[in-house]
């Protein structure tokens, strides 16, 4: 069992996170366009490598790594039932996984969060190199956890066209929605079946 991580585990909070936005681009020019332009080098490697391609000063990237990793302190806790979903899929045997396209504010907190201890192992884009949907990031978290592609279900919000590489590399997908979303945000998650509104669903489908 493999689950995505933002707003899947853990629910991202748009309205804070453009406040962080606001509070960075007091220091990077152009802020709007280059932050458009450059997800794949924020979720790909260093993140305080990524603010100093900007040329900024040490003391720069100290307060943009400080915005940026205080709020994935606050943001990465788990969503209702995640916790409770985990446990049980533990008790049934099975072994969890999680995938994720995130910068390294999310590897340096990994393991302070309340998720890490509920999982067997976890696959960032940050440190691997990797990001979905490439089918190399899927075939690697299922090598880690020791089961074939075709033995997992992934659970996901859909973002990255992450279910339907999952699918590809011969996994079940499930679309999650987070909560008060009567459909996916993301344009190719919509009409996904299954697609399930809690983490407990999943026990149903297991």
């Amino acid at each position: 069992m493999i689950f995505d991580l933002w707003d899947t585990l853990a629910l991202w909070h748009a309205e804070a996170f453009a406040e962080v936005q606001r509070e960075l681009a007091r220091h990077i020019d152009d802020f709007d366009s280059v932050w458009a332009t450059t997800y794949g080098a924020r979720q790909l490697g260093p993140i305080d490598e990524y603010f100093r391609s900007f040329g900024l000063d040490d003391a720069a990237v100290a307060e943009c790594l400080r915005l940026r990793i205080g709020f994935t302190r606050e943001a990465l806790v788990p969503r209702p039932g995640a916790i409770e979903t985990l446990e049980e899929l533990q008790r049934r045997g099975f072994r969890r996984g999680v995938i994720s396209v995130c910068s390294g504010d999310v590897e340096e907190l990994w393991e302070e969060t309340e998720i890490a201890p509920h999982v067997d192992d976890v696959v960032l884009s940050c440190s691997v190199g990797l990001s979905k949907p490439d089918p190399r990031i899927y075939r690697l978290a299922c090598e880690r956890l020791d089961v074939a592609p075709e033995e997992c279900l992934f659970v996901g919000d859909g973002a990255n066209d992450e279910l339907a590489g999952a699918q590809r590399v011969g996994m079940r997908a499930v679309c999650v929605l987070p909560p008060g979303r009567d459909e996916p945000q993301w344009p190719e998650a919509r009409g996904w079946e299954p697609t399930i509104t809690s983490l407990e669903d999943v026990l149903e489908l297991v």
